[in-house]
């Protein structure tokens, strides 16, 4: 099975309907059972897997609806982990252990309602290995747990690698990792922590790109390991996390790092210029993050499509010099990040809006790659 060039693309997550979200609540307040709410779930993702095919979209996911926060259902699905809320209770009390498949099952159902014709298209969604180690730092693990970083970090990136054999055997193409601690080395404010905590921020950043690119080490060649380095899409402001250019990482991870496909958000100007595109590799493809998922105003779409050309123009006369046509070729467009990476997604932005985006990636994919 060949997966298909894809040039009208999403991040994954997209806006639940509201008698889903009153269904996990009703969960959580145990008023309804996980039987009923699993029901509700498999009906929402089939009507999403409907619209996303509807719009003739080259990704299909199940919106992420079987999840409160997008990063659910790694971590929290480990043997050795210990919920708390904050330093200093260690969050890793053993070691991390993968008992059971972590996405297959929702896999298995996405691929029964997309229909064997949509399967190339299909993608999985899951966070990243990175995600708990910056966020808590020497509080990550116990002693009695791991002595070192290279040692946690081992395991899980062996939990990764499992978990993508799972899903290619179950007939999986595209896994997609959605980071949103690599843009903190893009922003001065979180460098300056970093430094201020005794932490050499180049360092880090290279103990997670090899951290990175030892989960998808070994994947099988027809099986697409997409890296979407997100700027923060949960803040009730709806302000980034994270500012500042990709010219901090962009050498790096495009060089570096093994992955196919780079979701980078380009939705305002705190991603700085498409200058750091032309450390691009030729075999290597930029989804450029030029539709937000924040604000309900349309877009203009001749304004998106001068920014894809701005971009295959960076590329084609990059550090290893090619065609326009080339360059234009190793692109694509898609929402900046997903419309809810926090289930109820952001008020503002309605459903309508939603689809309206939707549709504009597509018309301008179209206007963009079929006309020329």
């Amino acid at each position: 099975m060949s997966v298909p060039q894809a040039r009208a693309e999403h991040v994954g997550s997209f806006k639940r309907p509201a008698a889903l979200l009153q269904k996990r609540t009703d969960f959580e307040n145990r008023s309804c059972s996980a039987d009923e709410l699993h029901a509700l779930e498999d009906e929402a993702i089939a009507d999403i897997v409907r619209l996303q095919i509807g719009l003739n979209l080259d990704n299909i996911t199940d919106g992420e609806f079987r999840r409160s926060m997008f990063y659910d259902g790694m971590f929290d699905c480990l043997g050795g982990m210990k919920v708390v809320n904050d330093p200093p209770e260690y969050l890793f009390q053993g070691k991390l252990e993968r008992t059971k498949s972590l996405y297959g099952e929702a896999f298995d159902f996405l691929k029964e309602v997309a229909g064997p014709e949509n399967v190339a298209k299909l993608k999985v969604t899951m966070g990243s290995p990175e995600w708990y180690h910056f966020r808590h730092g020497k509080y990550t693990y116990e002693s009695t747990a791991y002595s070192n970083d290279d040692d946690y970090f081992a395991d899980l990136i062996k939990i990764y690698r499992d978990e993508f054999r799972d899903l290619y055997a179950r007939g999986c193409r595209h896994i997609q990792i959605d980071d949103p601690i690599l843009a903190s080395f893009c922003d001065t404010r979180f460098r300056k922590l970093m430094i201020d905590a005794g932490v050499d921020p180049e360092g880090l950043l290279d103990t997670y790109i090899r951290v990175l690119d030892g989960c998808i080490g070994g994947k099988p060649s027809d099986l697409i390991a997409s890296l979407h380095i997100c700027r923060g899409n949960v803040r009730p402001d709806r302000q980034p996390f994270t500012r500042g250019p990709y010219d901090w990482i962009a050498k790096k991870i495009f060089s570096n790092l093994n992955f196919e496909r780079y979701y980078l958000e380009y939705d305002t100007d705190d991603a700085g210029t498409l200058e750091p595109l032309r450390y691009l590799p030729r075999n290597k493809h930029v989804v450029l993050g030029l539709v937000s998922t924040k604000t309900p105003e349309l877009e203009d779409p001749e304004v998106l499509r001068e920014r894809i050309l701005q971009a295959a123009e960076v590329i084609s006369r990059g550090e290893i010099p090619r065609s326009f046509e080339e360059a234009l070729d190793q692109l694509s467009i898609s929402p900046q990040c997903g419309f809810a990476s926090h289930a109820p997604g952001f008020a503002i932005v309605t459903y309508e809006d939603m689809l309206k985006k939707l549709t504009l990636v597509r018309d301008v994919a179209r206007s963009v790659w079929t006309q020329r």
